[in-house]
Order: C-alpha cells, then sequence, then structure tokens
C-alpha cells in the first residue's frame, strides 16, 4: 500500500531547463499524482533556492540546502573515507537529519531516489520500498574519463570508476527496482553489477512547447546567413570537450564552404575554455538565455557533436520536436530510437560533421524534410506518457 513517497534529488528539479531536473521534474510529477510526497534536493546557486521555495506548498514538506562544499574538501574525505568523490561531495549531516525525522515518522512507504549520489541517505533499517533511478552508469563515464590527462588525474578518474562501480552495485542489490534512461545504460549495468530488477525508462518530450508553431519570442534581428546551434549546460565537461572539438576541427571547414556561417553556443554557464571560442570567426557563445527555443527554432542545423554521452540527450531530442535537421555522434544518438539518415544524421567525426552539415545547409529541401520526420518521429513515440506509465506500474 502506498502512504507518502519520500523525493531524494540531487540537484532540485525546478526550473526544468536542463536535462536532469527535465527528468525528475516530469517523475516528480507523476509521484505527486499518486501520494503525498516530501521532497530533499541540493541547490546549486540563489536562482534554485528561490524556484524551490515557490514549489513547496504543492509538496508534504520540502527541504533544500545549498550545496557549497569545496571540491578540495570532498576529495580529502573521499580518500579519509573511501568513499568516491561524487558521494563525499554530496554528504551533508544536516541533510540526513532531516531525513531521518521524515523516515522516522513511519508514515513513508516508497523513497525514490534520483542519482545514485542521493542512495547514501536511505538508512540501512529503512523496510519500506525503494526505487533507484541512477539514470546512467556514472562509473563507466569516469572510467572513460581516465585514458585522458595528466597521470594525476588518470589515477583520479579511475580510482571514481572504481569506486563508484562497487557503490552502485551494492545500491543496486539493496534497491527494489533500479531505473536507467535507456536500454543501452540498462543491459551496460546488468554486464557490469549482476543486477536484477533493472529496468529502462526512457526520457519524454514536451511536444507542445517543443513545437515550431508555439507561441515563444524569435531571435530578433534573425540571422541573415546561415546558424548552427548547441544547446547545453556549458560547465559540463562533456558539452565543453563536444563544442571545443567542433569549432576548431569541423567549423572552419563549413565556414569556409558557407561564408557568414554563426556557430551559437547556447547555455549557461560557459566555462573559461568555451567563453573562448567566441575568439574564433563567427562563433558566438550567448550564456544563460530565457528560452533556448527561439535559438533552435532560428537555426538552419543543431549540432550535438558529443564524444562521450551517457542515455538520452535531451538537447536532440529538443531539437527534433523543433522540425529542425540534427547532426549528432552516435553517442549523442545511442539511447534514442531513430533511423540515421530518416530522423537525423549521424557523424562519426570532425570530417564528417563538416561533411554533412555543408550538405544540409546547401539542400534547403532536404532539411526541411529531416526536420519535418524528427518531429513525427518524436510526437508518435517520445510523450512523458509512456515511460510514466511504466513507473507506476514500478511502484
Amino acid at each position: 500500500m502506498m502512504r507518502e513517497i519520500l523525493f531524494l534529488a540531487h540537484r532540485v528539479p525546478w526550473p526544468a531547463d536542463r536535462g536532469d531536473k527535465i527528468r525528475s521534474f516530469h517523475l516528480l510529477q507523476k509521484l505527486r499524482s499518486l501520494a503525498p510526497v516530501h521532497v530533499a534536493a541540493f541547490a546549486d546557486d540563489q536562482r534554485d533556492l528561490d524556484c524551490a521555495e515557490r514549489e513547496r506548498a504543492g509538496l508534504a514538506s520540502l527541504h533544500v540546502e545549498l550545496r557549497a562544499k569545496p571540491q578540495w574538501l570532498a576529495g580529502i574525505e573521499a580518500l579519509a573515507s573511501g568513499k568516491p568523490v561524487s558521494l563525499t561531495s554530496f554528504a551533508f549531516k544536516s541533510f540526513q537529519r532531516w531525513i531521518d525525522e521524515r523516515l522516522g515518522s513511519g508514515k513513508i512507504s516508497h523513497v525514490f531516489v534520483f542519482s545514485g549520489q542521493m542512495a547514501q541517505y536511505v538508512p540501512g533499517d529503512y523496510t519500506g520500498r525503494i526505487i533507484m533511478d541512477f539514470v546512467d552508469v556514472d562509473s563507466a563515464k569516469f572510467e572513460s574519463y581516465a585514458g585522458e590527462g595528466n597521470a594525476l588525474m588518470r589515477w583520479i578518474h579511475q580510482r571514481e570508476g572504481e569506486k563508484l562501480a562497487g557503490y552502485e552495485a551494492q545500491v543496486a542489490a539493496r534497491a527494489n527496482a533500479s531505473l536507467f534512461v535507456s536500454e543501452a545504460e540498462a543491459a551496460l549495468f546488468r554486464a557490469r553489477s549482476g543486477a536484477g530488477n533493472v529496468h529502462a525508462i526512457g526520457n519524454g518530450i514536451d511536444t507542445g512547447f517543443y513545437d515550431p508553431v508555439a507561441p515563444f519570442k524569435k531571435l530578433h534581428p534573425p540571422f541573415p546567413d546561415p546558424l548552427i546551434v548547441f544547446t547545453g549546460q556549458m560547465d559540463y565537461r562533456p558539452n565543453i570537450e563536444a563544442v571545443t572539438d567542433f569549432a576548431h576541427n569541423a567549423f572552419p571547414a563549413i565556414r569556409a564552404a558557407h561564408p557568414g556561417t554563426t556557430f551559437a553556443i547556447v547555455g549557461r554557464n560557459p566555462a573559461p575554455a568555451v567563453a573562448q571560442l567566441s575568439a574564433l570567426p563567427g562563433v558566438q557563445v550567448t550564456g544563460a538565455v530565457d528560452d533556448v527555443r527561439p535559438w533552435i527554432a532560428g537555426a538552419d542545423v543543431v549540432v550535438a557533436p558529443l564524444r562521450i554521452a551517457r542515455g538520452v540527450q535531451n538537447k536532440v531530442l529538443e531539437a527534433m520536436a523543433m522540425a529542425k535537421p540534427v547532426v549528432a555522434s552516435a553517442a549523442a544518438t545511442e539511447g534514442i530510437m531513430a533511423e540515421d539518415g530518416i530522423h537525423y544524421r549521424i557523424a562519426g567525426s570532425a570530417v564528417d560533421e563538416a561533411r554533412i552539415v555543408c550538405d544540409l545547409l546547401a539542400d534547403t529541401d532536404r532539411r526541411v524534410a529531416l526536420g519535418q520526420a524528427a518531429r513525427a518521429h518524436v510526437v508518435k513515440n517520445y510523450g512523458w506518457d509512456v515511460p510514466l506509465a511504466a513507473l507506476e506500474t514500478l511502484l
């Protein structure tokens, strides 16, 4: 019997304006339709705190803390305790006390954990049902990082991958169900951990919001020459590496073939390496924008050239829903069930990216056809109702 739900998240779901927040927001909305929900989450900044406070009235209770622990301190704690840095970065005694008080009431029958870092807050003696949404296999991501950088960083990433892999397996063994954003991630986790009760619950897309005919402001003035757009959180390492590689190794060839083309990097908190790209001819770094749709709508081509990617890339689904031709890496499309050449184009290298983008810029009819097919596919297959129905069954 479902009584009350405790929802734990590494980042507040509001506003739902980045990949992890979009997923947690829709999952939380579904949970709220089923039972009273208590939410405990971390905030990155004052904006997160303010947005969360506005949601308090619709929840059974709410606890939000600003996550301000320095990374060096989290690293020291990880070495001293033998834990992954991913855990110690999110370890706060005040947070645990609030959770213990809620669970002590005896009213909470289900705990929904969003992101692996938060599983540390579920006490060992809790006997209710635990649903663990790992989203992606984080340990595999750090292992992929271990092949790059200097010797110290390779060791740090290798350690993090190994520690996280063991931790993920322990959490999955305890949970009643472990969720991942795609079947590819779920299959990888099963193979790595041997865990059972592993399920894929994919991301959806709000096709009413991400609709080229929806009411939203348009870019003014519009770009007179071709516009290529990348969207994402620009202090996130895979996004930083993607735009850096594209700007240096694909975009010059595109601009040579199509003079005047602009490559717009759209997203908040651009890291210094990203901000520096604005010095390159034709590259524009916008920083945070109120609404990403005008930039997607104004694009001739949207690119997602991620070299490292896990799960489902919302940036790809959003552009497809906006009826835009997308050129993406195989990694960026791995979790999306669609066909290369029909719903998007997959590029295997920077050379391929330049060639495919140039071909699309030269063929308006092809761009329009690819975008229309993309939107039709997303509308048919990627509404939130399907994955959320599966969640209710698991609960």
